[in-house]
């Protein structure tokens, strides 16, 4: 272990082994800083918040602090970070509310780029990127290997479906479908994250099989609900049955669709 002198580490914090803490880092009373952890420098981590073993977190950086939410008074909520994650400076992190389940959850793997921000109850998947001053709003559900690109907003509430990939300056108002392609200053659903699927090695034939349930939810007949309903009945790829269960699923937002 290696704690700078001018760090405060408050009594109630628990420190893993081999944690690195650097000049005039604050850790709260009631964090919990997993093995092999290092906070850089002037790096803020308080509230009730874990940072699994191996996350690195840069100078700046604000972790666990009330959120921003009008409503909050005081109560118990928690920030719960995974291993391995990659927070870069200027970075802030809310934990949950009363309204929202309380916690705000954050997957392995992670790479949050300058001046991201994950706010109250959200919940963050896998191997997520969140590039430059792009913010994730309360309640969200970002599913894994999803790529956020720099200044976007994430609406509150909004779903984004695994391996989805949001162009830079888009705002986006309403879910996205599993492995869809975003982008516009009002984003709209433009195709599908050709390049993210090749990257984690999806098949020719899974690919193709998206590309044909995605021209479906396009230019089929009904609305598209029904035409998701339609593809649930006759698929057997599990990436487009992915795709359908997300589109099915309880939701408190519409759907970006095709254009």
């Amino acid at each position: 272990m290696a704690i700078h002198p001018s760090a405060i580490i408050e009594d109630g914090a628990q420190i893993g082994a081999d944690v690195t803490i650097g000049p005039f880092c604050v850790v709260g009373p009631k964090v919990v800083l997993g093995d092999r952890v290092e906070l850089k420098s002037h790096v803020v981590v308080s509230g009730d918040t874990q940072v699994g073993a191996d996350t690195v977190i840069f100078p700046f950086c604000c972790i666990g602090e009330i959120p921003q939410d009008v409503k909050f008074k005081g109560e118990a909520a928690k920030l719960v970070i995974g291993e391995r994650n990659r927070i870069r400076e200027h970075v802030t992190m809310n934990p949950g509310t009363e309204g929202g389940g309380g916690i705000t959850k954050i997957g392995d793997d992670g790479f949050f780029l300058a001046g991201s921000h994950v706010a109250h109850d959200a919940t963050v998947g896998d191997r997520v990127i969140i590039v430059n001053q792009s913010a994730v709003a309360g309640h969200c559900v970002i599913e894994d290997d999803v790529i956020i690109g720099g200044l976007c907003g994430i609406h509150q509430f909004v779903r984004i479906g695994q391996g989805a990939i949001i162009g830079a300056l888009t705002m986006v108002t309403n879910d996205v479908i599993p492995h869809g392609l975003v982008q516009g200053p009002r984003g709209e659903l433009d195709g599908l994250n050709l390049v993210g699927l090749k990257r984690r090695g999806v098949s020719r034939a899974d690919i193709s099989g998206l590309r044909v349930a995605f021209q479906t939810l396009k230019d089929g007949e009904g609305s598209f609900l029904e035409r998701a309903r339609r593809l649930g009945e006759e698929t057997e790829s599990d990436y487009v049955a992915q795709m359908v269960e997300f589109i099915l699923a309880d939701t408190d937002r519409h759907f970006l669709t095709p254009r």
